[in-house]
């Protein structure tokens, strides 16, 4: 064996758990200064502001008591603060989750039941349980399986399914529905019982809700205030919403008139509670609770690592699920329903000068005194004006452009996109992001089943070997040189085996095959039959079977199995050397093999460029 040294002799060392590690304020709370906490307490104000209607809103959406919001926005947001990694992620309620937990709990109890607000607690904590396990067992990586693709058709359609399922409040109608066909259909049968004052309080609301996002800011700039102070009062555009329209219901009347109230909301703090142990609900919650622990990491570290990476800090994903376990188990004990990191209200965290988790806690303070105070203020809160606030939060996260940008760019991620949006809305949540994994795993395996392979040559003057469609190469008829831009293992193994098959039927100046391996990361215990076949009935034919470029772990795997006892074949450092070394075999020359080429072969030669042209095969292109 050529090119390849003995592996030194390395020991994995475990990773050392130290105090800052479980508990990373224990890193950031000694360095905390008054500038720090001036900087978290303005965020906090800020966020606040924000968290409180959203917070109502939300368990809304999650069928819950409108207080269940506010509890699970005090507990988690501490929980996170001492486990989390992120300066800048604001944990609570947040509208895909709410929807998800809303999906899950309706198929057990009825809105509005004790039992429903049990099983929404269970719920939270299950989902926490299941990711400290993860983060214990360091299974952060099942997050992977939840594509890109896949996330954002999920998200899109959610968010058209929560709009859509939001506008019986605007109308002030009664509509059910868990589908969009189903919720379209309900719409359309009670549209005409529409209560006009609510239908004017919810679309004046949208459209000022709407208007604060894009256009209070710019123009509070333009009449002089500070692009902060801007900010602050653009993000209070929900709180304007929710004081006037209560005022509009109080000093109208217009309870009385069929407009739809929040109604009373007990004031207090947070109730302690405890999830119910009963085996049945957990078996029933299990699936619902790991998929709503998947989306909510997978959102929670996106979010966290953009944010990180504006001030070039660094988030630890494993720590992160321990963070997020934490708050949903705090949720739970709490009152609350499932949690995650927002990314609407992350990113006000973040522009509003977050500097460590503990604006956070502060938040948390700041709802807390809402929940003690404020409560009574929001009992003739319109439910109009908390669905245009979740309908004007969703919508932005529609994002039909990345419809476009996929379908362009690759049509196997489209239609796993595609897929997911679809079955999200004519069947449900659960079903819509299961069949999305489900079918982006189904294109992988086909993809790399078929993987790109292709006979490379030598670009003239160079040590480099590229493909001999796109470059004008150097070849020799008794080499052949085969690149496979793929791992091998038991999907494509087969393919491998007819490719150089196909390659060396009726070419009798063959004399030696090389595999080159640079994008080869693995080889399965298929594939090494598969190669171990090769070499066999290559060798029977009298042609040689080598390999070059072989990593180094890919190596070590080698040297595991008895393959390397067998191989007749050498395995060479890199390609070059592997040509340097073959052509100068003896037994290249005769008068049925033509000696090797000094020049780069015409273009418009035969597939092989030089020598006797060899058999085009489809699978290599």
């Amino acid at each position: 064996m050529d090119g390849q040294t003995a592996p030194r002799d390395r020991k994995l060392k475990a990773p050392i758990v130290t105090l800052k590690s479980l508990f990373p304020i224990a890193g950031w709370a000694p360095r905390y200064t008054r500038g720090d906490a001036q900087s978290d307490l303005v965020a906090a104000a800020i966020v606040t502001i924000m968290l409180v209607p959203q917070s109502l809103a939300y368990a809304m959406l999650a069928g819950l008591p409108p207080q269940v919001g506010l509890y699970a926005s005090i507990l988690p947001l501490i929980a996170y603060a001492v486990f989390g990694t992120s300066r800048a992620l604001a944990v609570g309620p947040v509208a895909v989750v709410s929807l998800m937990t809303a999906a899950a709990v309706g198929q057990i109890a009825e809105p509005g039941s004790a039992e429903y607000l049990t099983a929404a607690i269970t719920l939270a904590f299950l989902s926490g349980l299941i990711l400290v396990a993860m983060s214990v067992l360091r299974l952060g990586f099942l997050a992977n399986f939840l594509s890109h693709p896949v996330i954002s058709g999920f998200i899109t359609a959610s968010g058209i399914l929560i709009a859509a399922s939001q506008m019986k409040h605007i109308l002030g109608i009664s509509a059910g529905g868990d589908t969009l066909p189903e919720l379209l259909m309900g719409l359309s049968e009670r549209v005409g019982e529409t209560n006009p004052f609510t239908l004017v309080i919810g679309l004046s609301a949208t459209a000022f809700l709407f208007w604060t996002r894009k256009g209070l800011k710019p123009l509070l700039i333009a009449r002089g205030l500070r692009p902060r102070t801007a900010d602050m009062a653009a993000k209070a555009g929900p709180v304007a919403a929710i004081l006037a329209s209560i005022a509009a219901v109080v000093g109208l009347g217009l309870a009385e008139r069929g407009v739809k109230i929040v109604g009373e909301i007990p004031a207090g703090l947070p109730p302690l509670a405890l999830p119910s142990f009963d085996l049945g609900l957990w078996q029933q919650l299990l699936v619902p609770a790991l998929l709503i622990s998947l989306v909510g990491f997978v959102e929670s570290v996106s979010v966290a690592q953009t944010l990180a990476a504006k001030r070039r800090q660094r988030i630890l994903p494993n720590q992160e699920l321990t963070a997020l376990g934490a708050s949903n188990i705090a949720a739970a004990l709490s009152g609350g329903y499932p949690v995650t990191g927002g990314f609407a209200r992350s990113v006000v965290n973040f522009d509003a000068g977050a500097e460590t988790p503990l604006a956070g806690a502060f938040t948390a303070a700041g709802i807390l005194a809402a929940t003690l105070v404020l409560t009574p203020l929001f009992q003739f809160l319109p439910q109009a004006v908390l669905a245009a606030t979740i309908i004007v939060a969703v919508l932005s996260l529609v994002d039909l452009a990345a419809i476009r940008r996929t379908y362009a760019y690759s049509k196997g991620d489209f239609a796993a996109m595609a897929a997911t949006i679809f079955i999200v809305l004519g069947v449900g949540v659960e079903a819509g992001i299961t069949a999305g994994v489900a079918l982006s795993l189904l294109l992988f395996l086909w993809r790399t089943s078929r993987p790109h392979m292709a006979i490379v040559g030598q670009v003239p003057g160079t040590e480099h070997f590229r493909n001999i469609d796109r470059h004008a190469v150097i070849t020799h008829p008794a080499l052949l040189s085969i690149r496979v831009d793929e791992s091998l293992y038991f999907a494509n193994a087969r393919a491998l085996e007819d490719a150089i098959y196909d390659r060396i039927a009726g070419n009798p100046a063959l004399r030696h095959v090389i595999l080159m391996c640079p994008a080869v990361n693995a080889i399965d215990a298929s594939a090494l039959e598969s190669l171990e076949a090769i070499s066999h009935r290559l060798t029977a034919a009298g042609i040689g079977f080598h390999l070059s470029e072989v990593k180094g772990p890919v190596m070590d795997a080698l040297r595991r199995s008895d393959f390397l006892d067998h191989f007749t074949g050498r395995i060479f450092l890199s390609q070059f050397e592997a040509v340097t070394a073959l052509t100068q075999d003896p037994g290249l020359t005769g008068p049925d093999v033509p000696p090797a080429p000094s020049q780069p072969a015409d273009r418009s030669a035969a597939p092989g460029r030089t020598g006797e042209p060899m058999p085009p095969v489809a699978a290599l292109p």
